[in-house]
């Protein structure tokens, strides 16, 4: 006797897919239905038949990308696209034939015409319109100026800010972008609506004959310019421009506007003032006015591009001077013109100003650079005297030999001496550290002198008495000592004070 089960059973699903029908579902299909007729291959598109472009055409497109009408500041992206367009358009209005493409400006001189126009028409918005235009009357009473100020959200009326409201009022409240001014802009806001104008003018007044005292200035636009009065735009092809002052001397002052050809001078003019300058320095030896008067030489050989061995010469002689002085500040910005002169192979004296550059690191203790100038050593370079000098102390100091390095101190070629001033007397204190160290208890002060390079005893016994050791100097029959085995940790103080900080103006 069989008995029917009381559920159907299941097979286990073994993954997500949807599990098939049961078998006694499916249903067969008729056989003319399961039977299907092969599928037919889409029809072929027909292949765009190619176009002939008249020749005029064809000419126009190959002067188009010729090497010679190429104009810096247009990239060949934007020239293609503007080259497509006048072509595109030409064909859809059948015009092919009729446009004189001999005579048609190229793209990229269309392109360079726009530019030029978008900056002579200042675009419109639809609130320019709202802008009003305010009198501010100085509190004397002896000017009138005409400025243009956008009204504040307090001034504004109803149907501007509902009918043609300004970009940043249509998303944001009225005051959000009010409170997000900063100060600065507040306080320009301020000077705009007339309160303290008139004490910001003034000081505008003063700062303006400041530079009206003495030789000619170049005159800085009005800061309160209208707008409707857009000053010239330069050409966009203008070169450097050329001097035309026969003055020799100039004071410096920095631009703030575009120089003034009457008040540059040329070169033949900027020969005869160095060969005055020159003299001058030999004569006077004013280091306050001749640094004035180089810094105004530098400035017309820049403005005018003038790029020679006159002006590696100029920024030559102008470094030696500061490093006589000791202005580092003047001193790097010479060397970074210099650096760069000197790639262009325009003559000069490179390797003593790369043997001043290996000094300079070592007094900054920079590292880093001291790396990149050693690796773009030549060999040749290697061997010229100054660079071997510079780098023999370089290797006395990494090795702690102080003993060579004072020697080589006294042996320094050209004007290397100023930069090594500058750091050997924290050299000095790490090597009387060393020695405090080694010799104990009193060495002779004529030891010190002659192993820190100290020209003679006086000199040597100032230098400690400057750093605190003048309670460790002990005098005997003939001699004078120095108590190393007391004076050690005064040393050791003074050189970590001197190795703390190294402030340089204006480093490389």
């Amino acid at each position: 006797m069989s008995y029917a089960s009381a559920f159907t059973a299941v097979p286990a699903r073994r993954t997500f897919a949807r599990p098939p029908p049961p078998p006694e579902l499916v249903q067969p299909l008729p056989v003319q239905q399961t039977m299907t007729t092969p599928s037919r291959a889409p029809p072929s598109k027909a292949e765009k038949p190619k176009r002939d472009w008249p020749l005029p055409v064809r000419q126009y497109v190959q002067r188009s990308f010729a090497a010679e009408n190429k104009i810096a500041g247009i990239e060949r992206e934007e020239m293609e696209t503007k080259l497509k367009q006048i072509i595109s358009e030409a064909a859809e209005s059948n015009t092919l034939m009729k446009i004189d493409w001999d005579s048609l400006q190229l793209p990229q001189q269309m392109l360079r015409n726009e530019r030029v126009n978008a900056l002579l028409s200042p675009t419109k918005t639809p609130w320019s319109d709202n802008f009003s235009t305010l009198t501010v009357k100085e509190t004397n009473g002896s000017s009138n100026v005409t400025i243009s100020k956008k009204r504040k959200s307090s001034d504004m009326s109803t149907p501007f800010e509902h009918e043609n409201p300004p970009p940043w009022r249509t998303n944001h409240p009225i005051n959000v972008f009010e409170d997000r001014l900063s100060s600065a802009d507040k306080r320009q806001r301020n000077d705009l609506t007339g309160k303290g104008s008139s004490k910001s003018h003034n000081n505008l007044e003063k700062r303006k004959h400041r530079f009206e005292d003495g030789y000619p200035r170049i005159q800085s636009p009005q800061p309160f310019a209208s707008p409707k009065e857009d000053p010239p735009l330069p050409d966009v092809d203008q070169g450097p421009i050329v001097g035309r002052s026969q003055e020799l001397e100039k004071k410096y002052f920095r631009l703030t506007s575009a120089p003034n050809p009457d008040t540059v001078r040329p070169l033949a003019v900027l020969e005869k003032t160095l060969e005055h300058l020159k003299k001058k320095w030999k004569k006077e030896n004013n280091y306050s006015y001749i640094c004035d008067q180089f810094k105004s030489l530098r400035q017309d050989l820049t403005v005018q591009h003038i790029k020679s061995e006159f002006t590696v010469h100029v920024y030559e002689i102008h470094a030696r001077i500061a490093l006589e002085k000791g202005d580092l500040g003047e001193y790097n910005q010479c060397q970074t013109q210099l650096r760069a002169l000197y790639t262009q192979k325009l003559g000069g004296h490179p390797t003593e100003f790369k043997a001043y550059r290996i000094l300079y690191f070592l007094h900054t203790c920079n590292r880093t650079d001291m790396n990149d100038v050693l690796a773009d050593l030549t060999p040749a370079e290697k061997k010229e005297p100054a660079v071997k000098h510079a780098l023999d102390a370089r290797s006395a100091l990494a090795l702690g030999n102080f003993h060579r390095f004072f020697q080589l101190y006294l042996e320094t070629p050209n004007m290397g001496a100023y930069l090594m001033d500058m750091f050997v007397g924290r050299e000095r204190l790490a090597a009387l550290s060393n020695i405090c160290r080694a010799y104990k208890p009193a060495v002779k002060l004529r030891f010190v002198t002659e192993e820190l390079g100290f020209e003679s005893d006086e000199e040597s016994a100032r230098f400690l008495c400057d750093h605190g050791a003048q309670a460790f100097l002990e005098e005997g029959e003939d001699i004078v000592r120095l108590l190393t085995g007391k004076v050690g940790n005064t040393f050791e103080a003074a050189k970590l004070a001197a190795f703390r900080r190294v402030d340089i103006k204006g480093q490389i």
